[in-house]
C-alpha cells in the first residue's frame, strides 16, 4: 500500500559488555553485530530485492522460489524483502485471492505459500548462501476476520455506531487503535516472533506514517534488543527516522523521475527534491530508490509504461547510485517484465530472457566492493553545459571515486563538466580503462549513461 535521522541509542545485546568503535567512520562494533552511522552495517553497500511469491513462480511457493536463489545471488542480490506471507482474511476480501495486506493472523505463514517449516527452511537457504531476509509487516490494519476481532475488540478504531471501522477505501481491512497499550505490547510480540522463531533480519513497515510515532518510537528499540533488525518505512516523512526507521521511501524523487521520463520537466528537477531531503531530514538518513515496486507496478505500469524502454536505464543507475541510497528491485524488472503484475488475482511472471540480469549484475557487484557507493559516501554534483538535459556527479568515499553520467532526454548530447576528476578510470559498462581530462567533452545518447570507477 502507498504512503526521516536522528536514530534512537544503540541498544547493546544481551551478553555483550565491551564494544570498538571506529569514531572516523562512526562504525560501532558489539559482539558479532556492526552499525555504520546508526546502522546494520550490511545495509550500507547492499540491495534490496522485493520478492512476490505468490507471482514468482507458477506454484506461488516458498519452495518453488527456492531455484530461483542461486540466479539472483548470481545477479548481486544482498537483501530479499518477501511480500507479506501471513493468512489472507476470507472476510471482504478483494478478488479470488485478496489482498496481501489483509492479514487474518500475525503469527502464521499463507497455506498457499506452504507452512511455516517451510518458510523457516527457506530462510535458513537464504542465509547459507548469504542473503539477508525481510518480510513486510502490517501494522496499520488488519483483514477482516483477524481473530482479534472476536478476543480483542478494543484493539480496533470504532466509529459513533460502535462499527469497527475501516481506512480509506481498503474495505477489506479493519484499523487498529494504537492508544491501547496491549495492543501495542501485542504487536511487538508478534513482530518478535518473526525475529526469535524464523531468524529474519528486519521488516519492511507498510503504510508506517499512518501509525502513530509513538508506537514505533517504542517498538523498534525492543525489537533491536533481540537482533540489530534492518527497518525500512513505506512513508517519506522525516519524523519515520526520528522514531528509528533506517530508510523511508523516495516518492518525490520517483515522481521527479516520471516527470522527466515524460519530457515534462528537465534533469534540474531531481535537484529540488533532493535538496528537500537535505534540508529537512537528519544527516545519517537512508533513502530506498527503485523505479518499479508492488504498487508502482500494479496500479501504475512502473516502470514498462512509466520508464518504458531505453528510458528505464538511466534511472535505474540514478537509483543505484544515488546519494544515500539504498537500490530495490522489483521482482520481474530483471526480465523484464513488460506488465502489471495483478494484486487480487494468479497472475505469474514469466521469466526467460533476462535481458536487464547483466546490466543490474554490473551496478550491484560495483555497489558491493566500492565504498564509493555506500549510503553514507559523498555526493557532489557536477555543473555540466547541458545541465537541463544531463544528470551528472561524483560518489566519493576515502580513496575511492566514481562518477556518473546521465543523458536523461531524447536528444543525443554533447557537453563538457565543470569539477571531474582527471585519470584513466574504467568505464563500467564498457568493461575497459577512458582517459579523462580536464574540460574534455563527452557524448550521450538519447538516454544515455556512463559510470566511470577511479
Amino acid at each position: 500500500m502507498k504512503y526521516c535521522l536522528r536514530l534512537l541509542p544503540l541498544l547493546l545485546l544481551a551478553g555483550f559488555c565491551s564494544c570498538k568503535t571506529n569514531t572516523s567512520e562512526n562504525v560501532i562494533i558489539t559482539g558479532d553485530t556492526a552499525t555504520v552511522s546508526g546502522h546494520p552495517a550490511w545495509i550500507m553497500q547492499g540491495n534490496i530485492y522485493e520478492v512476490n511469491i505468490r507471482q514468482y513462480t507458477p506454484e506461488g511457493t516458498f519452495k518453488a522460489f527456492e531455484k530461483h536463489l542461486d540466479r539472483l545471488k548470481e545477479m548481486g542480490v544482498q537483501t530479499l524483502w518477501f511480500m507479506p506471507i501471513t493468512p489472507i482474511s476470507q472476510v471482504d476480501r478483494k478478488g479470488a485471492l485478496g489482498s496481501y495486506y489483509a492479514a487474518a493472523h500475525y503469527t502464521a505463514v499463507n497455506p498457499e505459500y506452504g507452512t511455516m517449516e517451510d518458510w523457516k527452511n527457506l530462510v535458513k537457504l537464504c542465509h547459507a548462501k548469504g542473503f539477508k531476509v525481510i518480510t513486510d509487516w502490517v501494522a496499520n490494519h488488519t483483514g477482516g476476520d483477524h481473530y482479534w476481532l472476536q478476543k480483542h475488540p478494543d484493539f480496533y478504531v470504532h466509529d459513533s455506531t460502535g462499527k469497527v471501522m475501516a481506512q480509506y477505501d481498503w474495505t477489506d481491512t479493519r484499523k487498529l487503535n494504537y492508544d491501547n497499550p496491549v495492543l501495542q505490547d501485542s504487536m511487538i510480540n508478534c513482530m518478535l516472533f518473526w525475529i526469535r522463531e524464523t531468524g529474519i533480519d528486519g521488516f519492511r513497515c507498510d503504510v508506517a506514517g499512518e501509525v502513530p510515532d509513538a508506537f514505533w518510537q517504542k517498538c523498534i528499540p525492543e525489537l533491536r534488543n533481540e537482533k540489530n533488525v534492518f527497518m525500512l518505512a513505506e512513508g517519506n516523512k522525516p519524523s519515520l527516522h526520528v522514531d528509528g526507521f533506517d530508510a523511508t521511501y523516495t516518492w518525490n524523487e520517483f515522481n521527479a523521475m516520471k516527470k522527466i521520463a515524460k519530457g515534462e520537466a528537465p534533469a534540474t528537477a531531481l535537484d529540488s527534491v533532493i535538496q528537500v531531503v537535505d534540508s529537512t531530514y537528519p544527516a545519517n538518513s537512508l533513502l530506498l530508490y527503485f523505479t518499479s515496486n508492488h504498487d508502482e507496478n500494479s496500479w501504475n505500469k512502473a516502470d514498462y509504461g512509466t520508464m518504458p524502454g531505453d528510458i528505464h536505464a538511466p534511472f535505474a543507475v540514478f537509483t543505484q547510485t544515488a546519494g544515500k541510497s539504498v537500490p530495490l528491485i522489483y521482482s520481474g524488472q530483471e526480465e523484464p517484465f513488460l506488465d502489471s503484475i495483478s494484486f487480487f488475482y494468479k497472475d505469474t511472471i514469466t521469466f526467460s530472457k533476462f535481458e536487464r540480469a547483466e546490466f543490474y549484475k554490473a551496478l550491484l557487484n560495483l555497489r558491493k566492493r566500492n565504498a564509493a557507493l555506500s549510503a553514507d559516501a559523498n555526493f557532489v554534483k557536477l555543473k555540466s553545459s547541458k545541465d537541463e538535459a544531463i544528470y551528472a556527479y561524483l560518489r566519493q568515499k576515502g580513496d575511492d571515486t566514481i562518477m556518473v553520467l546521465l543523458n536523461l532526454s531524447n536528444q543525443k548530447q554533447t557537453f563538457s563538466l565543470n569539477g571531474e576528476p582527471e585519470g584513466s578510470p574504467e568505464n563500467l559498462f564498457l568493461g575497459k580503462p577512458e582517459n579523462i581530462e580536464a574540460e574534455q567533452d563527452f557524448t550521450l545518447e538519447p538516454w544515455g549513461y556512463a559510470v566511470y570507477v577511479y
